[in-house]
């Protein structure tokens, strides 16, 4: 399998230091005890924001391994920036990356921002060679502020890296049990294809036995078509390599059910997949390697939230409170997005996403979760696109080359992928038909 080309610009070592004012201010607070942040814009890239720690004078650098945001550039993309001449006050043609920080609370007020700006600083981005080698477009301390007099000064480390990945697309709907193919510039060749089924009766016996560890696989659905119609159950996805032999699959364990007095799948109660890989101990066996949780937002047009979780040996969490909790996040039900893991940064306020391992399928039970191997400030490992509901959704998956070490360490994201695509159908208000895909045999007439 061969690599796309990716650059991504990073924003890390974030820190802001205010000298103490000589004499006291009238409230007798001092500037450091307001909360700051940072707004980062690059080019067409959507702003993106992070809080900005204080230090004092005396306080040791901060790491620059320490990502408070990034920008993921294609290969096209890279080429276009490069090749912009936009003239900016600092008499550069290069592209800039614009950081703005404010002191205050995040966010506005009727329409009036809370945040106070504090002052601005731009730096020139020249990517070319990126993707090659990695550049350091600044790192260090500058002053900011509206006059040098406020001796506010800030630390950052601006730098580019290349990041190659491999690229997958459905090529069609999951429903539909596509193919899947690796996309390598202009070359476009399956390397994977998927089988969807709806029916819990088609499983197979090894995959009924992984599965039915899990709280709720065994209980009793019913048979009547009423039951049938406020439960969407047993959908499963297998991942074959070109040979047909099955290398992941994604199997829906905890059925999706609206809460009580409403037509909505709620974050109290979400449907669940487990995300498995093949046991090689074992003919026809099956190893849980990770559990993704779906469920539909609050509000009338609430989005679809996920969180995925990694899994130990035997198909147990691994270890409470070791920052296992890869990613959360909620993904517009009108208009899509995509779902991402990247432990460097993007984690959902409160979790520990940061120190959390992402190991490779293959080995994911045969390693030690507090000796985790890879450097702790981690970084991006998959992303994939969800289409808004009642789309046409072609999932298009970008995976991180050094997570990649055979086909089945593919292919079990790959899976993911399919789980989270097919949650977005899955989550859908109970009042709307499914499309006959998605529906069991008994049942077809209610969906």
């Amino acid at each position: 399998m061969d690599p796309c080309s990716f650059v991504k610009v990073l924003v890390g070592g974030l820190a802001l230091r205010i000298p103490v004012a000589s004499k006291p201010t009238k409230t007798g607070v001092h500037p450091t005890a307001s909360p700051c942040f940072c707004e980062f814009k690059l080019h067409n890239f959507p702003l993106q924001t992070a809080v900005v720690p204080l230090i004092s004078p005396r306080s040791s650098d901060p790491d620059v391994h320490n990502i408070s945001a990034s920008f993921h550039l294609e290969e096209n993309e890279v080429k276009k920036l490069s090749s912009s001449s936009s003239p900016s006050c600092l008499g550069s043609s290069k592209p800039l990356l614009d950081i703005a920080v404010y002191t205050g609370r995040q966010g506005s007020t009727c329409g009036v921002a809370l945040g106070k700006l504090l002052g601005k600083f731009s730096v020139p981005v020249d990517l070319e060679g990126a993707n090659e080698k990695a550049i350091v477009f600044h790192t260090g301390w500058v002053s900011i502020g509206k006059s040098k007099l406020d001796g506010a000064q800030l630390h950052l480390n601006v730098r580019a890296e290349p990041d190659l990945r491999y690229v997958f697309q459905f090529d069609g709907e999951v429903a539909s049990s596509p193919q899947i193919l690796q996309i390598q510039g202009s070359i476009r060749q399956p390397i994977f294809s998927c089988k969807f089924t709806c029916d819990r009766s088609s499983r197979s016996r090894s995959l009924q036995h992984e599965t039915s560890k899990k709280k709720g696989w065994t209980c009793s659905f019913g048979s009547d078509r009423e039951q049938d119609r406020r439960e969407r159950k047993g959908w499963l996805v297998m991942i074959h390599d070109l040979s047909g032999s099955p290398v992941a699959a994604a199997s829906m364990v905890t059925p999706f059910v609206p809460s009580p007095g409403s037509d909505r799948v709620s974050h109290s109660n979400p449907g669940a997949w487990l995300i498995l890989r093949p046991d090689h101990r074992g003919e026809d066996s099956w190893i849980p390697w990770g559990r993704l949780e779906a469920w539909r937002e609050r509000g009338a047009s609430g989005g679809l939230g996920c969180k995925f979780e990694l899994m130990a040996e035997g198909g147990g969490l691994a270890g409470m409170g070791n920052g296992l909790l890869l990613a959360e996040s909620v993904i517009s039900s009108t208009k899509g997005g995509k779902f991402l893991i990247d432990t460097g940064h993007g984690k959902a306020a409160g979790t520990p996403i940061a120190n959390s391992p992402v190991s490779t399928p293959r080995s994911s039970g045969d390693f030690n979760f507090s000796t985790w191997p890879f450097p702790a400030y981690g970084g991006f490992v998959m992303s994939s696109t969800v289409q808004g509901e009642r789309k046409c959704s072609k999932p298009v998956v970008q995976l991180a080359m050094r997570h990649v070490t055979c086909m089945e360490d593919a292919a079990v994201f790959v899976a993911l992928s399919a789980a989270v695509d097919l949650s977005r159908d899955a989550c859908q208000l109970f009042t709307r038909k499914l499309k006959k895909e998605l529906c069991h045999q008994n049942s077809r007439s209610y969906c």
